[in-house]
């Protein structure tokens, strides 16, 4: 909704002028006690051609007020009114912004009045993002998962989440967040012994003193992670799309569980994670839709060389089992029939040269969950049994219809790796070949390798983990990653490069469009 000059005097903004289209201060001078202030910084996401999403949050009740331009000038600025922030979203506002379709760059500037007090206007948070374009470009972005788990919160003598920096600094068009976004269930202490004898020293708020039952220490996760500036600068900068998994709520869980942790005092885990999945919606950038809000399985095109599906591999699973059932059913689901048939349906649809599955769970690594199973695979190199089963109907569904050129993207699992998956190699042999990479930790916990099953054929091209015997390594470390791709315009060759906090260059593998 656009600005009128009624908007404007009903907001107390007589008194300011309009220099180029960008607001400036009322000529009242107010306490600064009585302006609101931005306490998380910005964010965008769910971009589409022609609409953005756009994020923020702030300390009391108040209207969030936007500018946008296609310059950093904010030259001919377009006025919008977002909505109240309130305490029924913790003070967050999310704005869908439209009518960008010729826009390649949009320049927002975010303030909010405050409610009851319209003359109190909050400095304002400057924030950009990349669009997509509908011709053939060059596009790059950035992936991975994890932050703040394991007990490695912000250590901000160590720079804080220095990986973030880092990722800001590879200039990408857009970042995929491929789960546990914040964990829930991993409490921080203020203190950590290192190894060498150093100290670990975690910034902490009182959400992160304990888990997350409520919905209040569900949000205080959220909030915590905002408290980083390497973080604040990028989400200011890389429009995110992002999915969730399972430290979101707790770890490993899964729908309609009964939680057995002495932690909790709330055992019941439908109710923890319809609390989680709230606290996920107001703190992400997520476009929801009103005939299904809680959704969060989406696509995205983006230009003729790339569309992305966002995957949900945790709202729809049957429980954590053996996984070796020989017949599909409710106990067999992982991404479930309606979430499956949409995959489907949209991959069919798709226009794009290049199809990115980000997956929050590996298809071919063993995952487990004390003497059950994760993930997918089940550790049996046979043929597809319990959540395999719905793993091979995809793949052989993409073989048969010739949907070509799809890779896998993913984290979870605390390294990361380049995997080629060929049915040569495979007990299930009904697939065309493909490549997952996977990436992370961004600021947690370093784990792994995992062992593979070999029921869809995987080889490790290329993977860099701690070294053996140790585990939980601190960012400090040296083991954190993320991945990034690069789509060339020209030849629309894809290039996807696995890199560290210090942004080198670990693994680069350069794909092709497959012809015909």
């Amino acid at each position: 909704m656009r600005f009128s000059r009624r908007d404007f005097l009903a907001l107390g903004l007589k008194g300011g002028v309009m220099a180029g289209g960008v607001l400036a201060a009322p000529a009242i001078v107010l306490a600064q006690t009585r302006r609101p202030v931005i306490t998380s910084g910005v964010m965008s996401g769910d971009m589409l051609i022609d609409r953005a999403m756009l994020w923020s949050r702030v300390d009391r009740p108040a209207r969030m007020l936007v500018e946008l331009a296609d310059n950093p000038e904010f030259r001919g600025a377009r006025q919008l009114q977002g909505p109240q922030a309130l305490p029924v979203s913790d003070l967050a506002a999310k704005l869908d912004v439209t009518g960008l379709a010729d826009w390649d760059r949009l320049h927002y500037r975010v303030r909010f009045a405050a409610l009851g007090d319209h003359r109190a206007i909050s400095e304002p948070v400057v924030g950009q993002l990349s669009l997509p374009s509908s011709t053939p470009r060059d596009v790059r972005f950035v992936w991975s998962g994890d932050t703040v788990g394991q007990g490695w919160g912000i250590d901000e003598s160590r720079g804080g989440m220095r990986i973030y920096e880092t990722m800001r600094g590879q200039r990408p068009d857009f970042f995929i967040h491929s789960g546990d976004t914040v964990y829930a269930d991993g409490p921080l202490e203020e203190t950590v012994v290192l190894e060498d004898g150093k100290i670990w020293r975690n910034r902490m708020t009182s959400a992160k003193a304990q888990v997350a039952q409520s919905l209040e220490e569900y949000r205080g996760q959220y909030a915590y992670n905002l408290l980083d500036d390497n973080l604040k600068r990028f989400n200011a900068e890389v429009p995110m799309l992002a999915q969730w998994d399972d430290h979101e709520t707790f770890n490993n869980w899964y729908p309609e569980e009964h939680l057995e942790d002495p932690r909790y005092t709330e055992n019941n885990v439908s109710l923890l994670a319809a609390r989680g999945r709230q606290a996920f919606l107001e703190y992400m950038p997520i476009r929801q839709q009103p005939e299904s809000p809680q959704r969060i399985y989406r696509r995205f095109p983006y230009g003729p060389g790339l569309e992305v599906f966002m995957l949900d591999m945790r709202s729809f699973r049957g429980a954590n089992s053996r996984n070796r059932q020989t017949q599909p059913g409710p106990a067999t689901d992982f991404l479930g029939e309606p979430q499956l048939a949409w995959l489907l349906n949209a991959l069919r649809r798709s226009q794009a040269t290049w199809k990115i599955i980000a997956a929050d769970m590996p298809v071919g690594l063993v995952v487990a969950d004390g003497e059950h199973y994760e993930a997918s695979a089940n550790g049996e190199d046979g043929e597809p049994k319990g959540r395999e089963m719905e793993i091979a109907k995809l793949l052989k569904a993409i073989r048969d219809e010739g949907i070509r050129n799809v890779v896998w993207l993913t984290a979870d699992v605390h390294y990361t790796a380049a995997h080629h998956y060929s049915p040569e190699r495979a007990s299930f042999k009904e697939f065309a070949p493909f490549w997952e990479f996977i990436s992370g930790p961004l600021h947690a916990g370093t784990f792994g390798p995992n062992e593979l099953d070999m029921t869809f054929g995987p080889q490790v091209v290329y993977q860099k983990a701690p070294p053996a015997g140790q585990s939980n390594l601190p960012p400090s470390a040296g083991y954190q990653f993320f991945g990034q791709v690069d789509l060339n315009g020209e030849d629309e060759s894809l290039t996807v490069t696995l890199m560290d906090t210090a942004g080198t260059a670990l693994h680069r593998q350069v794909l092709t469009p497959h012809q015909g």
